[in-house]
């Protein structure tokens, strides 16, 4: 509603408009503030952006317009309420931008039903308004708006972090099911895989609802919702193909490890034709893959509470994920040295030493994770002192 000039110089404070520098579009300063009244005179047809109909109909000009507004345009002056749709619609056409747009009065309505987001006015909105928007600001303060994306972000994030880190324990859960084709003694029983996704993942991805949010949450690019999927080819390749490997290797370690499982794969012995002692070492075998990848789905845990601050940075804030981890911890040894628990899960007592041997994957993960990050972290430092072109 401002003089273009009055509403130029207060973008420009804010930061919305850029000062002039070189490298920029030689059009770029003459669209920078666009009034209504040029809208008016670029008005499309019924609102449409179609480009071929807009070229058939001999409007190449108006649709170079609206693309140069897309482009370039930080403010736009002095608009009537329909020109807020048009110019919603162009961005949304044009630009192919998720919108949000803001209003309190009736005629704001159309905009703020096209927008992908319509935000509203709680103290001095209309009721029209408010029905026709997504979002209701209850104390009419923009700041709110910024508050209500940081929490949106924080629980799409969360959420992301969770689901990394419930699949990362699936590789080495269904490794030994293919291993036993090939003559490799039993390595996990389906009780075990059950008691690993109840006792330890499920209590823990829970926990991860209190994860505290990291610093640049805010400063990263937003996550488009329908390019960006929760669960993509890079949770998978994280979580099967990065972090599931590590744990995997570090579980069939500490397995051949323990003793007579390597003679019993050896002599390609049939499960029933195994005395009393490869009975025994089986079980023993069995345990220590258990606690390996028990240990591995903590290294998991911590590593996935953050994405590129050190881990330490992530897990210590939240109290809940630390009380999970100890409880978890706490059952693995329940199981493994509580007698009646053993011959329920056919598990066996381990030494200290074979206890230690498991904490091989919880360090690999941590090391590599620490290492990954750091790297992350210099590459980010080293983008942001380049200099810039808007």
């Amino acid at each position: 509603g401002d003089h273009p000039a009055t509403a130029r110089a207060i973008a420009q404070r804010i930061g919305i408009v850029p000062e002039p520098h070189e490298g920029q579009h030689p059009l770029a300063e003459e669209y920078r503030v666009i009034t209504g009244a040029q809208l008016e005179s670029f008005a499309p047809p019924n609102d449409c952006f179609d480009a071929k109909v807009l070229e058939e109909d001999g409007l190449t000009e108006l649709l170079l317009f609206w693309q140069r507004c897309v482009e370039h345009t930080r403010v736009f002056a002095r608009v009537s309420p329909m020109h807020k749709r048009t110019i919603v619609r162009a961005y949304q056409a044009l630009g192919g931008y998720v919108v949000a747009m803001t209003g309190d009065g009736v005629n704001d309505a159309p905009a703020l039903k096209e927008a992908e987001v319509g935000i509203a006015m709680g103290v001095r909105g209309t009721e029209v308004a408010k029905e026709a928007s997504d979002i209701v600001i209850l104390d009419d303060d923009l700041q709110s708006v910024v508050a209500g994306m940081q929490q949106g972000r924080l629980c799409s994030e969360n959420l992301r972090k969770s689901i990394v880190y419930t699949l990362c324990s699936k590789l080495p859960q269904v490794l030994p099911t293919f291993a036993e084709l090939i003559g490799v003694p039993s390595a996990l029983t389906a009780a075990q895989v059950l008691l690993i996704d109840i006792g330890t993942d499920i209590w823990t991805a829970i926990a991860f609802a209190w994860q505290p949010a990291e610093g640049e949450l805010m400063r990263r690019a937003p996550r488009h919702p329908k390019r960006d999927h929760m669960v993509d080819g890079h949770v998978l390749l994280y979580s099967y193909g990065y972090i599931g490997v590590i744990q995997s290797l570090a579980c069939w370690s500490a397995f051949f490890c323990m003793p007579r499982m390597y003679n019993l794969f050896a002599q390609d012995k049939h499960p029933t034709m195994y005395s009393v002692t490869d009975v025994e070492a089986d079980y023993a075998g069995m345990t220590a893959y258990y606690w390996t990848l028990v240990l591995g789905q903590v290294g998991a845990a911590l590593a996935a509470t953050t994405c590129r601050q050190s881990t330490l940075q992530g897990w210590v804030p939240n109290a809940k994920l630390s009380t999970c981890i100890v409880m978890e911890l706490l059952l693995a040894l329940l199981i493994i040295f509580w007698g009646p628990a053993q011959q329920l899960f056919k598990t066996r007592a381990l030494t200290m030493g074979q206890l230690a041997v498991g904490l091989i994957g919880f360090f690999a993960i941590g090391v590599v994770e620490e290492c990954r990050k750091m790297r992350l972290r210099s590459a980010d430092a080293a983008a942001q002192s380049l200099p810039t072109c808007q």
